[in-house]
């Protein structure tokens, strides 16, 4: 059963990008996440315990000293299985097609590699950046080699392309986390943001992972409906929360938008302003609700890889405009440690707002509600 509830709490930042990070936070949220943390939890060593450890330590030091300091290697890693997409939604560089780097999909090989290098210290692989993930016909069997080697796996999907068959071999894949993006509950108001998309498949395909789950008694993936909050659908969030009771999935989590040129507002951005990264001004713009310090820990837990290899800082560089090295030609240690990872690091805790990826950052701000 899943439950709405709202609470004060001195919260351990969502593992494992940020485990050791505690703050203050009132949290909304509609869940039902046991048996994910277990899954979580059970994947863990002491090797993987101790490079976070040391990862936050170099981390605290860094921000302490203004100086890059970097211990461990990344504990959590998100992987590009594809740039491509079935769907053109508004804020997104992969349905638009509007690329300036090269496109394509993942290969083995390349996965094969990557985890064989940083395996024994990674927490979480996310197997997302930009792209419909089972648009790569072997996105499957990138899972399972991580899922083989004891990594925490998860991906976000818009569940268009999971048949029975499919459902069925996501299951058998180990795959640990599933987030199906729902934006609106009916045809009329999905279509809004996530355009060329059909709800009906999202249902359909929600409903044969559940069926699949059940009849191989299975756990995983946990299920997560993502409702990402714009202006067209803020009026349907109860509506969200009934369906994912119905429906029966594991969650469902209220995500804010990134929006581009939100300074003189934007026809997506929500009246409601909990749902919001940005707060409008009395002179009628609008900024984003975080403080923009110079200091950002995903610059110490990990980064990101794309379907080609290009080791990018994280998921706000979409185009992969400060590519840091490539691990189809280099080791990923190389490149972790290079001069040109330190600079970059020194960066961000010296004038992180004059880096333009930065400047539209949620980093410090909620995200989730």
């Amino acid at each position: 059963m899943l439950k709405l509830i709202t609470f004060n709490v001195f919260a351990i930042k969502a593992y494992p990008f940020g485990l050791l990070e505690i703050k203050k936070c009132k949290f909304t949220h509609v869940f039902s996440n046991k048996s994910d943390n277990k899954a979580i939890l059970k994947k863990q060593t002491l090797k993987k315990v101790w490079n976070i450890g040391k990862l936050y330590s170099s981390f605290f030091l860094s921000r302490l000293f203004k100086a890059q300091i970097i211990w461990g290697k990344p504990s959590s890693i998100s992987i590009e299985p594809t740039t491509a997409c079935n769907l053109g939604c508004p804020e997104c560089p992969s349905g638009l097609k509007q690329f300036t780097r090269a496109t394509g999909n993942l290969k083995f090989d390349l996965n094969k590699k990557i985890i064989d290098e940083l395996g024994t210290y990674l927490s979480f692989i996310n197997f997302y950046f930009q792209g419909e993930p089972f648009i790569n016909p072997d996105f499957l069997k990138l899972v399972n080699y991580a899922s083989d080697c004891g990594i925490y796996t998860g991906t976000s999907t818009n569940a268009h392309f999971i048949t029975e068959e499919v459902a069925k071999k996501t299951i058998e894949s180990g795959l640990d986390r599933l987030i199906i993006s729902i934006d609106g509950t009916t045809q009329e108001v999905y279509e809004q943001y996530r355009i060329h998309g059909t709800l009906e498949k999202v249902l359909e395909g929600t409903k044969n992972m559940l069926k699949w789950k059940k009849e191989l008694k299975s756990s995983t993936p946990h299920l997560i409906f993502q409702f990402l909050v714009v202006k067209p659908n803020e009026h349907q969030i109860k509506d969200a929360i009934q369906l994912a009771e119905e429906m029966g999935v594991d969650e469902i989590k209220f995500k804010t938008a990134q929006v581009y040129n939100f300074k003189d507002g934007n026809p997506l951005i929500p009246e409601q302003e909990e749902y919001s990264r940005y707060k409008k001004k009395k002179d009628g713009t609008y900024i984003l609700k975080n403080k923009m310090s110079n200091h950002c820990w995903r610059m110490w837990s990990g980064c990101v890889i794309t379907w080609d290899g290009k080791i990018v800082p994280c998921c706000f560089d979409k185009d992969a405009s400060h590519q840091l090295g490539s691990i189809s030609e280099q080791t990923f240690s190389s490149i972790w440690k290079s001069n040109h990872y330190k600079q970059f690091r020194k960066s961000v805790l010296l004038d992180r707002k004059e880096i333009d990826i930065c400047k539209n950052c949620s980093e410090g701000s909620k995200v989730w509600t």
